[in-house]
């Protein structure tokens, strides 16, 4: 009789294990790791529409808008994602301003027109996208690549541009003279490879035996990137090369999977996010005739420049033990572009690898706030 109570306890307790497992897994499996569900989820409920209109050149530009709730805020975002990368700062936002967070080309649903991945075209555009769509003075904050345009657009359009956030943008660590020995210039460098060889036709699979994140990851002669993340994400794109795999195993704290979910791509038919993009940074014709220092020099708005601390794994430094710079930008680099705008103010400090807005979404919407009282 005793030994049927122990079996039942015990057959219960694998039975509760079991639960709490699938439970975990299915929250893991289920999680919005690339922010693609948002507008599912709380479009309606926020009042946000994804919406697209057509350039004077017939080119298509896809955004999200948000609820007419105060002064218009143009969000662009960084490179490799989409206008719902900012998700967890729209519901906030979206109660005090009338947003706009725009796909620019190569990314989301907007135009995949090779030829027009550059800051001067894409900038145009989005001049022309802020005069004829939002049609009243607006603030600009942009995100890393999105953070040049908002520079180029603010230099270009000063009776309309009210304020801009630079969060984290590249400024002169993308010149042709540095971009190779910064980390960016590396993934760029990888992917203008991969798109000029013919042996391996998902990028995915590419990336996990290229990246240079894998130096990250592998610390003291071991090789954890090959544990953690290549050999069981190499097992579940083996078993369905169509999709991007999520690691069931791994909370969305960890990070992998929102890793994973980045490599999403056009040409692996897995995301929106066109790899010849990339491929304009890594022979700098993204930057034909924009000069950095010059479209700095214009801008006469008050400006905030968000810059990231030193990476954990390099800091105090920015920079690796071969010299590779880990970070958008280096500490001088983040002075520069707060001396040559004149109204500008630097904050600095965010331990974040990049994505200021999604990591200390808090900070990020204060900042918005408080540009916003001082512009008006």
């Amino acid at each position: 009789m005793k030994w049927k109570k122990v079996m039942i306890t015990i057959v219960f307790l694998v039975l509760v294990l079991i639960l709490i497992g699938g439970i975990y897994a299915y929250k893991n499996l289920k999680y919005d790791y690339d922010n693609s569900q948002f507008l599912a989820k709380y479009g309606e409920k926020l009042g946000f529409d994804e919406k697209q209109v057509q350039t004077k050149e017939g080119l298509t530009l896809n955004y999200g808008e948000g609820p007419n709730n105060g002064p218009a805020l143009l969000l662009l975002h960084g490179q490799m994602v989409s206008w719902e990368n900012y998700a967890k700062v729209l519901p906030e936002l979206s109660k005090h301003f009338h947003i706009f967070a725009l796909d620019y080309y190569g990314h989301g649903g907007s135009s995949k027109v090779i030829s027009k991945y550059n800051a001067v075209d894409i900038g145009n555009d989005i001049v022309w996208f802020i005069k004829e769509i939002i049609t009243e003075p607006t603030l600009i904050s942009g995100h890393s690549s999105g953070a040049l345009l908002t520079a180029w657009v603010a230099s270009k359009l000063p009776e309309m541009v009210k304020g801009i956030v630079l969060e984290d943008g590249p400024f002169f660590s993308t010149e042709p003279d540095r971009i190779e020995k910064t980390f960016s210039g590396q993934e760029f460098k990888m992917i203008h490879n991969f798109l000029n060889q013919e042996d391996e036709s998902i990028y995915l699979r590419y990336y996990l035996n290229n990246t240079k994140l894998r130096h990250i990851f592998n610390k003291d002669g071991k090789d954890n990137w090959e544990k953690i993340v290549k050999n069981p994400a190499l097992k579940l794109l083996d078993k369905n090369p169509n999709r991007t795999p999520i690691i069931w195993y791994y909370p969305h704290s960890l990070g992998v999977n929102t890793l994973l979910a980045l490599t999403k791509n056009l040409q692996d038919g897995t995301g929106e996010y066109d790899l010849h993009f990339a491929d304009k940074f890594y022979d700098n014709s993204w930057f034909k005739e924009y000069d950095q220092k010059e479209v700095l020099e214009k801008i006469v708005c008050p400006t905030i420049i968000l810059h990231v601390a030193p990476p954990k794994d390099t800091a105090p430094s920015y920079y690796d033990e071969e010299g590779i710079l880990m970070s958008a930008m280096d500490k001088n680099d983040a002075i520069k572009v707060s001396e040559l705008i004149n109204d500008s103010e630097l904050i600095e400090g965010f331990q974040s690898m990049h994505n200021i807005h999604d990591d200390f979404p808090e900070d990020f919407i204060r900042v918005i706030m408080e540009l916003n009282e001082k512009v008006d």
